[in-house]
């Protein structure tokens, strides 16, 4: 049966019409929730090393924490992240906002948590998931773009004075709870 045979019954101009040829714009609420739980199965079930996520304790899908264990040979080993995950309505069409929680020292994170990933902007692809995310975040910490900082200071010392950018890590490093 093709489409011309599904609305032979259709007046042009009839609602009948007009439903059979709008287009969706993006994904459904039950669509979004449906592709969120999907990603929370594969975190749970295949989970990457030194990186994980969970909705909130109200059971709100669209708003989680997320933990990043410091890499090996950078100066955030041994550290614990949180960030904050929020997922749009059109999500995965739409990168989620993604906010250090944890107090950070980086060249591609400001003092209020934001952060510059291309991924996370312009380069955003529906092929992107929650885990790509947290795994890009958890490379950037080892290998910062510092041709696009958002923390020039620390862009500078990271090139130049590496013994000195590791004590304001650390200095502004602090362990948050979960909330």
């Amino acid at each position: 049966m093709d489409f011309a045979d599904q609305n032979q019954n259709s007046a042009p101009g009839s609602t009948q019409a007009a439903k059979l040829s709008t287009v969706r714009k993006g994904p459904d609420a039950q669509s979004v929730a449906k592709r969120l739980q999907t990603e929370l199965m594969q975190l749970m079930t295949s989970p990457a090393p030194g990186v994980s996520a969970f909705p909130g304790a109200d059971g709100n899908l669209m708003a989680w924490t997320a933990t990043i264990e410091g890499p090996d040979d950078t100066p955030y080993v041994g550290l614990s992240l949180k960030l904050s995950l929020s997922f749009p309505t059109n999500y995965p069409y739409a990168p989620p906002t993604v906010l250090f929680k944890t107090p950070i020292y980086h060249p591609n994170f400001d003092f209020s948590g934001r952060i510059c990933l291309d991924i996370l902007k312009d380069k955003w692809t529906a092929a992107y998931n929650i885990q790509t995310v947290l795994l890009s975040l958890q490379s950037l910490l080892g290998e910062p773009n510092n041709a696009s900082p958002l923390n020039g200071e620390a862009a500078e010392l990271w090139d130049k004075d590496p013994a000195e950018f590791k004590k304001k890590v650390l200095a502004r490093h602090r362990d948050i709870d979960d909330e």
